[in-house]
Parts: structure tokens; sequence; C-alpha cells
């Protein structure tokens, strides 16, 4: 089992910058595909980027290419998600979700506002 926990939210001036951070526990944590999701309020979980165990692949959302970018250090367990270009439809709360031979497992979030 794996415990997430996802930093680096806050309030941003849209066409700005964040970097989030997801930190695990646990030590098979080289061993999970890692992901980001994100939920607006009224609005359903959805998919934002994922990175393969090994780092080599990642997948992005369609609207949030060439801005987002996912990356890992499986020295410290954590992933990342840097955001460029923030817009107000970019506001949510951030999900950092991590799987392993068929079992997910979540953090509890961190919210993400972008002004206009």
């Amino acid at each position: 089992q794996v415990q997430l926990v996802e930093s680096g939210g806050g309030l941003v001036q849209a066409g700005g910058s964040l970097r989030l951070s997801c930190a695990a526990s646990g030590r098979t944590f080289s061993g999970y595909t890692m992901a980001w999701f994100r939920q607006a309020p009224g609005k359903e979980r959805e998919f934002v980027a994922a990175i393969t165990s090994s780092g080599r692949s990642t997948f992005y959302t369609d609207s949030v290419k060439g801005r987002f970018t996912i990356s890992r250090d499986n020295a410290k367990n954590t992933i990342y998600l840097q955001m460029n270009s923030l817009k107000p439809e970019d506001t949510a709360v951030y999900y950092c979700y991590g799987e392993r031979l068929g079992m997910g497992f979540w953090g509890k979030g961190t919210l993400v506002t972008v002004s206009s």
C-alpha cells in the first residue's frame, strides 16, 4: 500500500505557473504508474497527466498539452506537475493517483485557483 500527499497548490493569476508535488510513502513507489487528476467545482474528476513507472513515457489530456509537464523522481518517491500558462479553467482540486498490479491509491488533493 502507498500513501500519497499532494502539495503546492494555491492562488495564481492567469498566465502564471505552479508546481505541484506528490510525495509517496512505501518502498515500491518506483513500480507505480502515477497520474494527476483534477476536479473542478460541479464537475466530474478528470484525467490530467500520467507517467509510467520508469518515467520514460508520459501522457496528457489535450487541454494541458504544451502547458503542463509531469515528472517523477523515484529516489525521492515524488512526482511533480509543472503547470505553466495557467488559465481560469484550470481551477480545480488536483489529485495524485498511483496504480500498481491493479490496485490504485488516491491522495486527498490540493486546490489550485487561477484568477482572471
